[in-house]
């Protein structure tokens, strides 16, 4: 009786570390599954039918029209939300109005395409009508006679007139939608049209130095007079011309 009570207590501690080894075993085979799970899971998802896409959301296409994005995407009803998204971002990088995009995946079957167009600056005359610029000098594929670009006129392409607009519209949103036509004036000046009267000024002019026509205007409608023109070409002063 004994020697069978010291079997039996012997037994017991080996069988709780044969359970706790176990226990180790699955728990590290788990902790390998949840790991390694970005990598298997979307292989083994995309084989189901219930991750094909059903359906493509174009969002931020503002100019372009979303079947020209739906015809680079190529993607059919066989293809699953859960296949790579970088060959589709290249494929709608190849459109030339669009600056950035991205791909997102809407469970179960939609996907997202999220771009950024390049910003339209500028309207160009030319032989069949107008050409659209951005403020980097290139020709946007837009077609004014199909969408309405809300733009100033420049006389003719002009690079550093182009960039100025460019950072008029991104910092002084407000001024920008005030500007009718743009003319340049000799090498170096240009002739604001906006919407009440022109401005003149150099081609380098700043964006701080344009925003001393507000007072100005400002103390004129105070007096209930209007300028004829702004003259903001001399060093310091700002020449309000009157009727």
């Amino acid at each position: 009786m004994i020697d069978d009570a010291r079997d039996s207590s012997a037994s017991e501690p080996r069988g709780r570390l044969l359970n706790r080894r176990l226990k180790l075993m699955l728990a590290a085979i788990v902790l390998l599954l949840v790991v390694g799970s970005p990598f298997w899971a979307p292989l083994v998802m995309r084989r189901m039918a219930f991750f094909h896409v059903r359906r493509i959301e174009v969002v931020g296409a503002h100019y372009i029209a979303p079947s020209d994005i739906l015809m680079r995407l190529k993607v059919d009803t066989m293809a699953s939300v859960w296949d790579p998204t970088a060959p589709l971002v290249a494929r709608v990088l190849t459109h030339a109005e669009v600056e950035r995009a991205e791909v997102r995946r809407k469970l179960p079957g939609t996907l997202v395409v999220e771009v950024t167009e390049r910003v339209p600056v500028a309207l160009v005359p030319a032989a069949n009508g107008f050409r659209v610029f951005d403020a980097h000098g290139r020709v946007l594929p837009i077609d004014p006679a199909r969408v309405t670009v809300d733009a100033p006129v420049l006389s003719q392409r002009d690079t550093a007139v182009l960039r100025f607009l460019g950072e008029l519209r991104r910092s002084m949103p407000e001024m920008y939608a005030r500007v009718n036509t743009i003319s340049s004036v000799g090498a170096d000046e240009m002739l604001i049209e906006l919407k009440t009267h022109p401005v003149r000024a150099m081609k380098d002019v700043s964006l701080d130095r344009l925003t001393e026509i507000d007072p100005v205007e400002a103390d004129l409608a105070r007096k209930q007079l209007a300028a004829t023109e702004i003259d903001l070409r001399y060093k310091d002063q700002v020449i309000a011309r009157l009727p």
